[in-house]
């Protein structure tokens, strides 16, 4: 495992993030075990969760995990809180302390590593929100704060009256990012910096230094293969599928995956592997959110974080040349 430093945390944060929207949801309670026990051991010490997640059932999961085995001083629990609801959008002071409190309780904790928003609303003024994340973090019940699917411009106008009223500011971000360039939003209100429109919001991650933490790196699933050009109509309703077909399966990205394929033949490794080294070799302080069922697949990507290309490859990967050389 490869490592890296967050402004606010005295821990090592793994670059390579165990995701868990499936603890305590598709693995049950030993099961969720069996794989945090397996992530733990190959170095895994960061956790990304939220309190909307398995409807609360992964943070509880994740809390007894963490009660039982004595860990919590030795992992960076990353969650998040004011998704919206179907009813309205809760980006309030009063939703975030709500939030903040019930994930404190299921994660058996007094305090968060990495407190994350988990959507944005910008039609709300961010004074009050930055006003209460401070007050929060100053309550020793979070140690850093950050954005999820905030755009840069909102981050930036947040962190300026941060620094012009002496208060903490947003020390990381996570957007969507992959190869694959997504062409809707995979679920209400979801920001991607992937693809040529999105340069603007990479130079200033890259300017900036800030925490890129992408969720999604593999395009859900997309550069696993099993998405092909002439098979899209054989799957059926599993929500996860459609989200893959309508976000990513396009003509360029099948291009992407091809061009994956074939350097991953060359390297000895998966395509898969190709498409998280090209998150990881961005010219940005990046760390990659993974969701996978299994060790064999997390240690993979442990791999693929090492894993050195080239320029030119990255340039080939993403259609901007003809050649990898």
């Amino acid at each position: 495992m490869i490592y890296g430093e967050v402004a606010g945390l005295s821990k090592p944060v793994a670059r390579v993030i165990q995701g868990t929207t499936m603890i305590g949801s598709d693995l049950n309670d030993a099961e969720s075990f069996a794989l945090l026990d397996q992530i733990y051991e190959a170095g895994g010490n960061t956790l990304d969760t939220a309190h909307v997640y398995s409807s609360g059932n992964s943070e509880r999961v994740i809390g007894k995990w963490l009660q039982a085995h004595g860990l919590r001083e030795k992992m960076v629990i990353i969650t998040k809180g004011c998704a919206h609801s179907d009813d309205r959008r809760r980006m309030t002071p009063f939703d975030l302390t709500a939030d903040l409190h019930d994930s404190l309780a299921r994660l058996k904790t007094d305090y968060i590593d990495l407190y994350l928003l988990h959507r944005d609303n910008s039609d709300i003024p961010f004074e009050a929100i930055v006003d209460a994340l401070n007050e929060h973090q100053q309550a020793g019940r979070i140690h850093a704060f950050g954005a999820s699917n905030w755009s840069h411009p909102r981050i930036e106008v947040a962190n300026a009256y941060a620094k012009a009223n002496g208060l903490k500011s947003f020390v990381a971000s996570s957007p969507q990012y992959s190869l694959a360039e997504s062409h809707t939003e995979p679920w209400p209100l979801c920001l991607s910096i992937s693809g040529e429109s999105s340069n603007e919001a990479r130079s200033w991650y890259a300017k900036n230094n800030m925490a890129v933490m992408a969720w999604s790196p593999l395009a859900s699933g997309f550069f696993s293969g099993k998405f092909r050009r002439d098979n899209l109509n054989s799957f059926g309703v599993r929500e996860w599928d459609e989200v893959v077909i309508r976000t990513y399966a396009k003509e360029s990205n099948f291009q992407r995956l091809e061009r994956a394929e074939q350097l991953a033949k060359e390297k000895g490794v998966t395509a898969a592997q190709i498409a998280l080294a090209f998150v990881m070799n961005q010219p940005m302080n990046m760390y990659a959110v993974v969701g996978p069922h299994g060790i064999q697949k997390f240690k993979e990507n442990i791999a693929a974080a090492k894993l050195k290309l080239t320029p030119q490859e990255m340039d080939w990967l993403d259609l901007k040349r003809e050649i990898p050389q």
